[in-house]
């Protein structure tokens, strides 16, 4: 399987490349991302792109691709819902009507969130947005497009979030982090797990489209 990750040097991504690199049925990964994840491996190439609204001059090099996982994201918090709906809405189409144009047998996976609003009518303009970005993607001719919805996740591995505040939030809640997996496991997850269930539903695929927290875990732990 050959993989395209898009968001690496974020928390998510991170957890996604490192399982991708582990899997030895994932012969090839391609890193799309504005800035360098300085990760070196005979399986990894990588294109720094500073604009990630226009591929035009990339189509070669995004060419025969089995699968997606675009872990691209920003906060909402303090931005306008035309800001937000810019990174999250055209960004992601961006690319992914690029690639599916390009590669119409992949798989794409979307990294959105708990809460997300599919009738993007909700009174979180966040949820609203992801809700919007989700169902647009659902209607490209992908072979398959899989929306990720994780609550709460645990780094592991040494991933860690690019937002200092988060950071010290793992810090702190990753000692306590066994508890609240024994007391909520349907809304607890880690890097790795949300890695694992990306490739597991790229190759194995899903009989869900948007697959909750709990769906995430359930397909982490599958047999394959």
């Amino acid at each position: 399987m050959r993989v395209i990750i898009f968001g690496a040097t974020g928390m998510v991504g991170q957890g996604a490349l490192r399982e991708c690199l582990a899997d030895p049925q994932v012969e090839s990964i391609l890193i799309v991302g504005r800035s360098s994840s300085g990760v070196e491996n005979p399986k990894v190439r990588e294109i720094v792109q500073p604009d990630l609204f226009d591929y035009s001059t990339l189509e070669g090099e995004l060419t025969g691709f089995d699968a997606c996982f675009f872990c691209l994201g920003v906060s909402a918090a303090g931005m306008s819902e035309e800001a937000y709906h810019k990174v999250s809405v055209d960004l992601t189409l961006a690319a992914a009507k690029t690639l599916v144009r390009l590669n119409p047998e992949m798989t794409f996976i979307y990294v959105s969130g708990a809460g997300t609003d599919s009738t993007e009518k909700g009174r979180m303009m966040w949820a609203r947005v992801k809700g919007k970005t989700e169902n647009q993607l659902l209607q490209l001719p992908f072979k398959a497009a899989y929306m990720f919805r994780p609550a709460y996740i645990q780094p592991l591995h040494g991933t860690r979030s690019r937002t200092r505040a988060y950071r010290v939030l793992y810090g702190l809640v990753g000692p306590l982090f066994p508890v609240l997996q024994a007391l909520f496991p349907r809304y607890v997850t880690t890097t790795e797990r949300v890695g694992l269930a990306m490739i597991r539903a790229a190759q194995q695929g899903h009989p869900q489209p948007i697959l909750e927290n709990d769906a995430i875990n359930r397909l982490a732990a599958a047999n394959r």
